[in-house]
């Protein structure tokens, strides 16, 4: 595939988050999604990640100055293993909706044996 500006690529992010369901999106409590360019150098083929407390952890005192959770994109590491723009939607919504699954509290083992990992 060939490289995409970050524009195209955000675009591409905005249809994959329009490929979850309503339902699922309007049950996050305080989250935005950033696209960064690359993961941090310990993990070069990071595609995603959930930054924040998930809801199973949040304790009454919680919402008191809370930041937003952040679910990060890295733009490289998902333009690098998609074929196309097609192949590069479905990973981008199958990661969104893995990062999602952490703030609901699932963790990895789960959303693997549930086809998600």
């Amino acid at each position: 595939m060939e490289p995409l500006s970050a524009e195209h690529f955000d675009r591409i992010v905005e249809d994959a988050l329009d490929e979850v369901p309503e339902e699922l999106m309007a049950m996050l409590d305080n989250v935005v999604f950033l696209v960064e360019d690359e993961p941090p150098p310990d993990d070069p083929d990071l595609l995603g990640v959930y930054e924040g407390i998930p809801l199973t952890e949040r304790g009454d005192a919680w919402s008191a100055g809370a930041l937003p959770d952040r679910i990060l994109l890295f733009r490289g590491p998902l333009s690098r293993m998609c074929g196309d723009i097609e192949e590069l939607t479905d990973e981008i919504t199958v990661t969104v909706v893995h990062e999602i699954a952490h703030h609901f509290g699932i963790d990895d083992a789960a959303l693997h044996d549930l086809g998600w990992g």
